[in-house]
């Protein structure tokens, strides 16, 4: 017993000092710089200033919130109305391009996850499609879109494409996990009535990991949303287009406008796939609150959790 904690010792300590050694030489990679980082704090400031116009209401020092609205109008970040129609702004964009791609990639994700499974195609078949989902999975989201610009250009189509393809290997992989806990009863009930294969799996097996699949589905919007405005960064369109814009110029302040409206955009989509999620699941005991419900209640049950805390 003495002998093994003091080798289980041992190997901590030789952890913690490699942990350590990789930490240090990582720092003298990317050249950290506490010195620097002090240095800079001046021009930070001004910076803040820009991210945060003040102004006063009623005597009292507030930010301008009026500033922020301006540029919104005038670029056209949410949506404007000209001769009788209806312009979509940069924020519907981003929408756009992450709905697009999740819905794209959705029968590439279905038709990958399910053949990856063991359950549906034999060992060591199923690793043709494991493998594909794992070399999709393996190049990131932006490596995809600077693919696919000689197939569709420098557009928000792009940004689409290129989600949707994430969306097959990410989404597939999830499909395939869910496919491998699945019980066996209702396959062998199907099997037992005479289905064909086809039949057993949609009925025995998929029938079984609906609810999941749904839940999965709503997370994965979730995540592409974020997608859209990264790529927007690097040409995609959107809000993430919009910021790099207004960086390359140095408009801290419209900067921040743009920065405003991903908050809320990707918040209230993070919101509602919460909420579909929790009326997906089993447990009956799940609070099943509205969407419009969860958004005017969620400042008092973040107020009540903080003051839980703190008592």
């Amino acid at each position: 017993m003495k002998r093994r904690k003091t080798k289980r010792r041992l190997w901590t300590l030789l952890g913690l000092v490699g942990t350590g050694l990789i930490f240090y030489f990582s720092l003298r990679v990317i050249e950290f710089e506490l010195l620097m980082l002090v240095e800079q704090l001046d021009q930070f400031y001004e910076a803040l200033l820009g991210y945060f116009p003040p102004t006063t209401y009623f005597g009292v020092p507030f930010v301008d919130l009026g500033e922020y609205w301006a540029f919104m109008m005038a670029e056209n970040l949410i949506l404007t109305v000209e001769n009788g129609q209806i312009v979509w702004g940069a924020m519907f964009v981003t929408l756009a391009v992450a709905f697009a791609g999740s819905v794209l990639g959705l029968p590439g994700a279905l038709f990958f996850g399910v053949m990856a499974s063991e359950r549906v195609v034999p060992y060591p078949f199923n690793f043709v499609f494991r493998g594909t989902m794992s070399l999709i999975r393996a190049i990131p989201g932006l490596v995809w879109f600077l693919i696919l610009i000689p197939l569709a250009g420098v557009t928000p189509f792009t940004a689409a494409l290129a989600i949707m393809v994430d969306t097959t290997g990410y989404l597939g992989r999830l499909f395939t996990d869910e496919l491998e806990e699945i019980e066996d009863g209702p396959i062998e009930g199907i099997r037992s009535t005479g289905a064909n294969r086809s039949q057993v799996v949609s009925f025995g097996m998929l029938s079984q990991v609906f609810r999941q699949f749904i839940a999965w589905i709503a997370f994965d919007l979730e995540h592409n949303v974020r997608a859209a405005i990264g790529l927007g960064i690097i040409g995609g369109g959107g809000l993430g287009l919009e910021l790099y814009i207004q960086r390359q110029t140095f408009h801290y302040t419209n900067m921040m406008a743009c920065i405003i409206l991903i908050f809320l955009l990707a918040g209230s989509v993070e919101l509602i796939s919460q909420r579909v999620r929790s009326y997906l699941r089993e447990d009956d005991d799940t609070e099943q609150t509205g969407v419009l419900d969860a958004f005017v209640n969620a400042p008092k049950k973040i107020l009540a959790s903080t003051m839980g805390r703190r008592q």
